[in-house]
């Protein structure tokens, strides 16, 4: 089949970059400033504001925030499955075929990597013993009977294997089943290289036309990003105590700390690829990173890192174009490192005690749900919950790790997005430029 020339994503970036060039980034870390001015000034024990009066003006200040969010998920599950669908057309003839499991080999091992690091920064430093002490959780220091139940997930690896390939796309789609939504893309976009030409045009003008109003929608949710934060933060900071605010920024400090460890990581896993300085790699990240930063939103970052990718970092369009659309929902390094310290942190804050069994299935089932988390703000505290319940520990606690995942979420998403970019320096060296790839860069 002759396919048809798709409008590369990268080329929409154009409706963000311009809020890069504005300095997005700055703006955030101002809201963010004075959302905690205006928080402390809202917080009750201050008896500068009445406590009804301040949880009243709480509600609004999280209105910006909330509308954010819900723009994003509105077109992220369309432009991820058009942004797909445009890859695997795009590169039906390219290497990169040939290469599908090796990538997905790379993403569960960077995925495995950050968990271990969550999992020793989280033991070595102990966060949650700070809320334990304060009182704010309670528990008896058992494990609970769920987890100790979970042998029998291995039994049902195969069922559980055969439920990825969705029996009703339409209600994954309407349940957010990110994972199922990845695979039913792949089956349709595979098929739809076998198509005739004149068959398959629509379809692919179509995913154009989708991207370009994904984007356009983008656009206008993140002009919303620095009041969002301002809000989020405000409102946050109205409601909780000194003391428990002083343990949780603790926690903060653990989780960033495990990912300044990944992003080192990311260093020495480019220079083992490329034998290059990967500091200069780092360098030309750095919009796509503060962009990521900004709005806490992988899947809102895609066209320019694509872009990225193709004019800074020398990755072949071929590549990145299918390697970034694709790690946006399946290669969430940060958010697994995320996942784990929290898990493990609301563990120590209950008084439970982990064996090593027990850490390794927590293991196991962190790899399986950060690979469907949702690449949009808070998706990581939405999977999370099921991670919890899935290990038997209480998810009443997320209530609190809820209000300070905004900023949890700008960290990480910086991360997730240079795990993308990394991806693709390291597969631009190990795929081979195709018979078609040099005839055009002969032309």
């Amino acid at each position: 089949m002759d396919f048809i020339s798709l409008r590369p994503l990268n080329d929409l970036a154009v409706y963000i970059e311009r809020l890069v060039e504005k300095r997005l980034w700055l703006k955030v870390l101002i809201g963010l400033f004075l959302g905690i001015l205006l928080g402390i000034a809202l917080n009750p024990s201050t008896g500068w504001v009445k406590p009804e009066v301040s949880s009243q003006i709480a509600t609004w200040l999280d209105l910006p925030g909330q509308i954010f969010m819900k723009l994003v998920q509105m077109i992220m599950i369309p432009l991820i499955f058009t942004s797909i669908l445009s890859g695997i057309v795009g590169n039906v003839q390219s290497g990169l075929k040939e290469a599908g499991l090796k990538l997905f080999i790379y993403f569960i091992a960077t995925t495995t990597l950050s968990i271990v690091i969550g999992t020793f920064v989280a033991l070595w430093l102990k966060p949650g013993n700070y809320i334990a002490d304060l009182g704010g959780f309670s528990g008896d220091g058992s494990v609970p009977e769920k987890m100790e139940g979970q042998s029998g997930l291995m039994q049902n690896l195969p069922q559980a294997i055969s439920n990825l390939i969705p029996a009703n796309p339409l209600q994954s789609i309407l349940s957010g089943e990110m994972l199922s939504i990845v695979i039913f893309t792949l089956i349709i976009g595979i098929a739809l290289t076998q198509l005739e030409r004149k068959t398959a045009k629509p379809i692919f003008l179509f995913s154009e036309a989708v991207q370009k109003i994904c984007m356009v929608v983008v656009s206008w949710a993140m002009r919303l990003v620095p009041y969002a934060v301002f809000g989020l933060v405000a409102a946050l900071l109205s409601k909780i105590g000194w003391e428990v605010l002083i343990a949780l920024g603790y926690y903060i400090m653990v989780v960033i700390l495990g990912l300044l460890i990944l992003l080192a990581s990311y260093l020495l896993i480019l220079f083992a690829f490329t034998r290059r300085n990967p500091f200069t790699y780092f360098s030309k990240m750095k919009d796509a990173q503060l962009l990521a930063f900004s709005t806490a939103s992988s899947a809102a970052v895609m066209p320019l890192s694509m872009k990225t990718a193709d004019e800074e970092l020398g990755v072949r369009s071929s590549v990145s174009d299918f390697i970034i659309p694709l790690g946006a929902t399946i290669n969430m390094d940060g958010t697994a490192l995320f996942q784990c310290v929290t898990t493990i942190f609301m563990a120590q804050a209950y008084g439970i005690d982990l064996s090593m069994a027990h850490i390794l299935l927590l293991t196991v089932t962190v790899v399986g749900a950060s690979i469907g988390t949702p690449a949009i703000p808070g998706g990581g505290v939405i999977i999370l919950s099921s991670v919890l319940g899935s290990v038997g520990i209480h998810a009443d606690g997320l209530l609190v790790i809820i209000g300070i995942d905004r900023i949890l979420g700008m960290f990480r998403t910086a991360v997730n997005v240079t795990g993308d970019l990394t991806a693709c320096v390291v597969f631009n060296e190990l795929i081979p430029i195709s018979t078609q790839e040099k005839e055009e860069q002969n032309e």
